[in-house]
Formats: C-alpha cells, structure tokens, sequence
C-alpha cells in the first residue's frame, strides 16, 4: 500500500488549488451575515449544528496547515530562520489589509453613505487612524472603524466588523509557536513525543466538545478558556501527526470515499467536531496527492490575500447596495475583487517579502560567530537531556 511518504511531492500536488478553494468556502459561507443571503446565517448551518462551510473550510486551512508548517521546521532551517519565513508570509500581506481597509475601503464606503468627510478622519471613537495600530500584532483590539456599518445587512445580525475572518490569523501565528516550541526541544526529532503533545491538543478538543469539561487547565492555560483555541488547533494538531508519521499513513481510495461518506454524514446528523473532521482532513490529504493540480499558483500562491481581504471587500460592497441585485451578481464582483486584490498582493509586497527569507542581519552574523551562539546551544542541549526527549542513538 502507498504511504503519504512515497505520494506526496512538494512540486506536484494540489495544496494550492485546496487553499484557493478553501479561501472562497468561507467567503461565500459569511456572504450569508454580510449580504443578507441564505436567511442571514452563515452557509452550512442550515444543516449542520455545529459548523459553517466556512469553518470546515478553515478546518482544512489549519490542517494543511499543521502538516506543511511541521515540515518546514523539520527540514534544514534553523529556528530564528523559521520563525523569519513565518513573519514574512503572515505579516506584510495582513499590513497592506489594514491600511487597504482603513484608508482605502472605509473611507469610500463612508463617504457613499454620509455624502461627507465630516466625522470619519476625526472620529473620537474607533478612528481609522488608530485601525491599524489597534490590530498589527494579528490581535484585533479594534473591529469597527467610526462606529460605521449601521445601514448595511450585517448590522441586522449584531456584525460590525470591517473583517470578521481575520481572528483566525492570532491562533494560526500561535501554532506556529508551538510547532517551533517542539522542534526546539526536540519533540519533532522524537516523532512520538510530538504525537503525545498533538494527540492531547485533540482529546482536549474532543472532551470540550463532549462536554466533559476541561478540569482546572483553562486555569493554568488561559488560552484554553478561548473554545476557539481548541477549535482550531485540533486541526493543525492533526497536521503535525500526518506530518509525523507520512512513512505509515496509508493513501487508499477506498479509504479517502469512507472518510468523505463519515464527514458527510457527523456534518449533517451531529459528531463533526469530535470525529467528522479529521475524516475530512484525510480526504483532502489524498485529494492533494491522488489528484495534482500542479500549475494552478504557477502564476502566485493568492489564497491568503483573498482571505484577508474577503470580508472587507464583501462588507464594502453592499455599501453600494450591490445584495440587491442578487447572489450571483454580488459572488461574481465579490470573485473579481478579491481575484485583483490578491495578484497585486503577492506582487508588490507578499512575493518581494518572501524574497528576504534568507537574509541575516549583520548583528545577528557577529553574534552567532562569538560565543553567544554556542551558549545558546549548549542550553538548549542541557533542557533537552533533562526532558529525555531526543532520540537514543542506535545500537
């Protein structure tokens, strides 16, 4: 039987094409709140009590995710350096968000709603000019920007956020954290250590979602008295043991169908969160590798900025009543806006800063020349001896 190992080749497969799908799952799951289609509810949720097409898209996101990001820190880079690629790929294309967002698409939509500039740059109350400063760090201190959004259908629904998807990027730099936390200590080296860690992140999941309770831990963890935290992690914890153990997981068709028909039927009839969607992220493992799509970001990888973009593009829409001329014609601008937006993206700031990953400051050269480099390692070499979590040498 083939194994994720021997299937998966990082220049022929379909993860670009699935993050691009996935991207535009949660755009049109949200057009339901946004717009005021499928009822004003999110789409999926006229059939599943516990997840939007949006957040099974999101789902697949960190789980992709969990598996690329584990591989990357198990290659040959260092941990500064993979740390540096991570706050390449995420931070420029979320800055150039929020300056588009504050400077660029409220002011517009205030001005087609008031008529005037009076009241919008001098707002004493969630200013445009404090928007970017408020939410740079991936934490949104600030949703709104002068107090507008009342006249438009996502207000009806108690919704003004200029981007309500973006919560999602402060638990993905999270995982990263914890994905370079592992490989520091050395619990990626000691694959089972790795999965003990994943494999508790997912029955801590799965226990919340029982509602058995968490215990004290929400106490000592904070972060786990976020239901999101969970939400997402167990996922990209997913990822991680994929990752782990590509040399025994097997990719079978008759596998990927029975993982499809179990996803299917916990999304529709109850037990998505506790077993459905790891069912879901094997078959979009296999579909990744049985069916390569290899040219489709051959042209830029556009799926992260037309998720950050999606919602505020969506939400400034309707300030121009576009709703009212049906689903199709709002999804198609919607489709063609974020499309443009996304490619100017990657050109003109995600692909050139990418293109600095391999740059070391000259401090940090002079540093890792002399001696601080050295004590570093012989720290983190003691802390690994006394968690007994490398590998032991071969007889």
């Amino acid at each position: 039987m083939t194994t994720l190992a021997a299937a998966f080749d990082p220049r022929r497969n379909s993860i670009g094409f699935l993050r691009w799908f996935l991207a535009f799952a949660v755009i049109f799951s949200h057009a339901g709140p946004i717009a005021g289609f499928y009822g004003g509810k999110d789409l999926g949720t006229q059939w599943s009590d516990e997840q939007s097409l949006g957040g099974v898209a999101v789902c697949g996101f960190f789980f992709l995710s969990g598996f690329l990001i584990t591989r990357s820190k198990m290659g040959r880079s260092t941990t500064p350096r993979f740390f540096w690629h991570r706050i390449l790929r995420i931070y420029p294309g979320w800055f150039l968000a929020l300056l588009t967002t504050a400077f660029v698409l409220a002011p517009i939509a205030w001005y087609r709603e008031k008529g005037t500039w009076d009241g919008f740059w001098n707002a004493t109350s969630d200013s445009p000019l404090t928007y970017f400063v408020n939410n740079f760090t991936l934490i949104l201190h600030q949703l709104n920007i002068a107090g507008m959004g009342k006249s438009i259908p996502q207000y009806a629904h108690g919704i003004s956020d200029w981007n309500g998807s973006a919560w999602t990027l402060a638990f993905e730099f999270g995982a990263y954290l914890l994905v370079g936390a592992l490989g520091v200590f050395g619990a990626l080296a000691n694959r089972l250590v790795g999965t003990l860690v994943a494999s508790g992140i997912i029955a801590l999941a799965m226990l919340q979602w029982l509602g058995l309770g968490l215990g004290n831990l929400p106490t000592a963890l904070p972060i786990l008295s976020d239901f999101r935290a969970l939400l997402l992690l167990a996922p990209f914890a997913w990822g991680i043991i994929f990752c782990l153990w590509m040399d025994r997981i097997p990719i079978d068709d008759r596998m990927a169908v029975a993982c499809l028909a179990i996803a299917f039927a916990t999304y529709a009839k109850g037990g998505w969160l506790v077993l459905g969607q790891y069912a879901f992220a094997y078959f979009i493992m296999w579909f990744a590798v049985r069916v390569p799509i290899t040219r489709w970001d051959r042209y830029g990888d556009f799926s992260y900025g037309i998720y950050i973009i999606g919602w505020p593009l969506m939400v400034f829409a309707t300030y121009f009543g576009l709703q009212k001329h049906g689903l199709v014609i709002y999804h198609v601008v919607v489709i063609i806006g974020v499309h443009l937006y996304a490619v100017l993206s990657w050109h003109l700031i995600e692909k050139p800063a990418m293109s600095l990953k391999n740059w070391t400051p000259r401090w940090y050269v002079r540093w890792r020349e002399g001696r601080g480099a050295d004590r570093i390692r012989r720290a983190v070499s003691r802390l690994r001896a006394h968690a007994v979590i490398t590998e032991r040498p071969a007889r």
